[in-house]
């Protein structure tokens, strides 16, 4: 699939240590935690542990040597261009272990909440422009209702709320996954995140897929480190996928009382990309609670997140949220709910014309030879007991029985009117009393 991409302006690399804007004992700290944990003793190593372009690393260990928390070894090392090596002294060791105590982390420097504030305005969902020829291309594998691309392009290209509600089985998960696929472009997601002085980790390697990107070379004479912030994360736009299993205790920051640090709740990971409630209706928490929870993020574009100490603070809120139901809205949400939500479409199932082009295209796919009669007599003996009624997982599923009873017969792939009587058999479950 060949989608044309956007360009996300990268965060610019810190200069010095005041640009950093972060309180200089936690720079420090985490410069002094980062060497004892990972034992490390070259700037460059350092650079790399901790994010930060060399002259702002060594301006960093200059510092923590001005207090006697770090020394030069007094030795060279050949191969990294003769830099020169720096260890931990006996107070520098206490001081490590005492900022451990209070804060496990060590790494890559976080970024303050208001300088991620700006990065997001940088690459906002919002700025994308999504072209029909482009939404097309997404959903190339799909089909779909002439005029539902009508409905979901100025969903998408809005960045605001979507929900979709319609009967089950026909492509409401796979459309939200299109939907996904026609962002196309990469953002610059951060490590961690700073706010009062304590640290929010936010890249994930289970949601965030980072881009390939080129190493340094230390003795080459062409760096390309000062490109752009290295605290951030080159990657595709994220895309959060939950289901039934969604609580309101997962929007809410997780703390890790060992570590003593946070981890970004689901929706702030998605930040720049999608979020995806699929099966609205099934959580444990009503619907109408967990979109009473989304108010305050959907009309303004920001969220509040509460610290371990209670204290509240707001942070950027910039995701479609696509909320995917079986349910009809009017029977899950109140109407002050529904008018939060910006866009409401229904995914119905396919008209015949429709379903016979799937079942041929999954037919093809799936190498079933295609009988005319076995197909006649599909739409014209079978379909009428269900009053007609077509889904888009139908065709997958009789094929897929089909192929299942063929291995099982020892019989060449084939579809007869006897085969559709036993694949449709395990399609329904017949409405009858099961005495115990």
């Amino acid at each position: 699939m060949n989608i044309r991409t956007t360009t996300v302006m990268a965060p610019p690399a810190p200069r010095n240590l005041t640009g950093m804007q972060l309180p200089t004992v936690m720079m420090r700290d985490i410069l002094l935690k980062t060497m004892f944990r990972m034992n490390i003793d070259m700037v460059s190593e350092i650079a790399r542990a901790i994010c930060l372009p060399i002259p702002v690393t060594q301006e960093l260990v200059d510092l923590a040597r001005s207090q006697r928390l770090l020394e030069a070894t007094g030795t060279l090392n050949a191969n990294n261009g003769s830099e020169m090596a720096f260890q931990l002294t006996e107070n520098g060791k206490a001081r490590a272990l005492d900022a451990l105590s209070q804060s496990e982390y060590y790494g890559a420097m976080p970024v303050p909440m208001s300088v991620y504030a700006e990065q997001v305005k940088r690459q906002s969902i919002r700025n994308i422009h999504i072209t029909r020829d482009r939404l097309t291309a997404a959903m190339g594998h799909l089909v779909l209702p002439n005029d539902l691309l009508d409905q979901l392009g100025p969903a998408v290209s809005a960045g605001r709320s979507v929900l979709m509600y319609g009967p089950p089985g026909n492509g409401k998960s796979s459309i939200s996954n299109g939907i996904r696929e026609a962002l196309g472009d990469k953002i610059y997601v951060p490590r961690a995140i700073e706010y009062a002085g304590q640290v929010i980790t936010v890249y994930d390697p289970i949601v965030h897929s980072a881009a390939e990107e080129d190493l340094d070379d230390p003795n080459s004479l062409r760096r390309t480190s000062g490109r752009y912030d290295t605290r951030y994360v080159l990657c595709e736009r994220p895309t959060v996928v939950t289901g039934g299993e969604l609580s309101l205790s997962m929007l809410d920051l997780v703390y890790n009382p060992v570590s003593r640090t946070y981890q970004a709740p689901l929706q702030l990971k998605s930040t720049g990309g999608v979020f995806i409630v699929d099966d609205l209706g099934r959580q444990e928490e009503p619907p109408q609670k967990l979109v009473n929870r989304w108010i305050v993020p959907l009309e303004e574009s920001k969220d509040i997140l509460t610290l371990q100490s209670g204290e509240k603070f707001e942070v950027p809120f910039d995701t479609l949220v696509i909320f995917s139901t079986n349910f009809h809205p009017n029977t899950i949400f109140d109407k002050a709910a529904l008018r939060r939500i910006f866009f409401k479409i229904k995914i119905d199932g396919p008209d015949q014309e429709n379903f016979l082009k799937i079942f041929t295209l999954v037919a093809r796919k799936k190498q079933m030879p295609l009988d005319e009669q076995t197909l006649i007599y599909l739409l014209r003996k079978k379909y009428p007991t269900i009053d007609n009624v077509f889904a888009n997982y139908q065709p997958i599923f009789l094929i897929d029985q089909m192929i299942s009873i063929c291995e099982f017969e020892g019989i060449p792939y084939q579809m007869s009117p006897e085969l559709i009587d036993r694949a449709w058999a395990n399609m329904f479950v017949r409405d009858e009393e099961i005495v115990r």
